[in-house]
């Protein structure tokens, strides 16, 4: 642990600078505790799950890299997940995908799956004080193809309706249990590689399944829909396009998701926000990093995470907003990249709880653009750095770098033994 008298007289003089222009960073580090991050389970094993030990990914999911140590089994993930709460400050939620049931070696389709193969995740979640959340998984599967709800064979479709169906269901239980509605994220991959003449005809049979889907209503869940810009090898059409599940979360008042990958690469997400908000009950985020494309890179703390923090704190959205992390990366330390992803998602929210937005608000009104511009670069300065060391240490985890030494020994004494 660093100098505990030094982390205290920074954060001092830190919490000086910052109310000399009117921010509480008492009450910043008060409601950074409150956000919740819902941390991915499939960083742990590159999205490989627990269906069966040979699973291919399909339906433009693939993890990159080889790196050694990625858990193999349901202890291996959970052992892992533990391990990374650790390094975060306060208290967070895990999203699972359908694939990671508990299933006991038998095969379970996925148009079968019930409550009671996830009952030992909701047991080992209240055990760890962790909340849960949950996505069907419509890729890497016999039946998946190019198309799953959009499909022209009814029998395929039928299929995948009934899969989300019990994955709101599965949903709605962890919800219940955990005393904590539970996020249900719908994405499906479904499009074409080439030219699309029936881009209506999809589209239509989507919308039908999505309506077969959500006629079924459970109190614990929180429903949410996901674009995308295009997938890989399906590259020419999108059915569940942005403007798509944006025209159908609007109609029926439930959550559209916005990924930071899922866009063209020049577009940024954090002005959907506010327009969202007007029309939605809630957003659920998943803050990622494309390069190039939606690869899914470990998040860091970047403009584009910035500026998404930002609209949320400025919005006053943060209890409308339910922020998942979503990226897999093997090519490094998987446990690393979770807590660099992790921390850098709560680093941006800090710095957007930070900000003299009275008086940056209060310029803006009186029409002093110049007043504005001048303290949003002067605030990029202020140590908010200081801030966030303080936060860790008042919740026990190690501060700055620290972790990177401790994560060296979790791989020499676990993740390196498993071969």
């Amino acid at each position: 642990m660093k100098n505990t008298l030094g982390i205290e007289q920074k954060f001092a003089y830190a919490k000086e600078k910052y109310e000399a222009i009117g921010v509480d960073v008492d009450n910043a580090l008060k409601q950074l505790k409150g956000i919740s991050l819902s941390l991915h389970c499939w960083q742990t094993d590159d999205v490989t799950g627990f269906e069966n030990s040979n699973a291919q990914l399909s339906g433009g999911i693939q993890a990159t890299g080889n790196y050694p140590g990625k858990a193999r089994s349901i202890d291996e993930v959970r052992q892992d997940i533990e391990k990374v709460a650790t390094f975060l400050p306060g208290n967070h939620r895990l999203s699972l995908h359908a694939i990671y049931g508990d299933f006991g070696g038998k095969k379970v389709d996925r148009d079968q799956i019930e409550p009671e193969h996830f009952q030992s995740w909701i047991d080992w979640a209240k055990a760890n004080n962790l909340k849960l959340d949950f996505n069907s998984t419509s890729f890497s599967h016999p039946k998946s193809g190019d198309q799953t709800l959009s499909h022209r064979d009814k029998t395929i479709r039928d299929f995948w309706i009934e899969h989300t169906i019990r994955s709101r269901r599965i949903a709605d239980e962890m919800g219940k249990q955990l005393g904590s509605k539970a996020c249900h994220n719908l994405w499906v991959h479904d499009g074409q590689k080439d030219m699309t003449v029936d881009r209506f005809l999809y589209r239509s049979y989507l919308k039908d399944s999505l309506d077969q889907i959500f006629a079924y209503k459970f109190e614990n869940v929180k429903d949410s829909v996901e674009c995308k810009l295009f997938g890989t090898g399906l590259e020419s059409f999108t059915a569940g396009s942005h403007e798509f599940y944006m025209g159908y979360a609007v109609q029926n008042q439930i959550m559209a998701t916005l990924d930071l990958g899922h866009f063209h690469p020049t577009e940024e997400i954090y002005d959907k926000i506010s327009s969202l908000l007007l029309y939605t009950p809630e957003l659920l985020l998943h803050v990622s990093r494309p390069v190039r494309w939606d690869s899914d890179h470990v998040v860091v703390l970047n403009e584009s995470v910035i500026m998404l923090a930002q609209e949320i704190v400025r919005a006053n959205a943060l209890n409308r907003v339910n922020v998942g992390l979503d990226y897999f990366d093997a090519s490094i330390n998987r446990i690393g990249a979770y807590v660099i992803g992790a921390r850098a998602t709560q680093k941006a929210f800090l710095q957007a709880l930070l900000e003299p937005i009275n008086m940056l608000r209060k310029y803006e009104a009186n029409g002093q653009y110049f007043e504005r511009l001048a303290l949003l670069e002067e605030a990029k300065a202020l140590p908010w750095g200081d801030v966030y060391d303080y936060f860790c240490y008042i919740n026990h985890v190690p501060v700055g770098i620290e972790f990177i030494s401790e994560i060296n020994e979790y791989e020499k004494q676990v993740t390196s033994r498993r071969i």
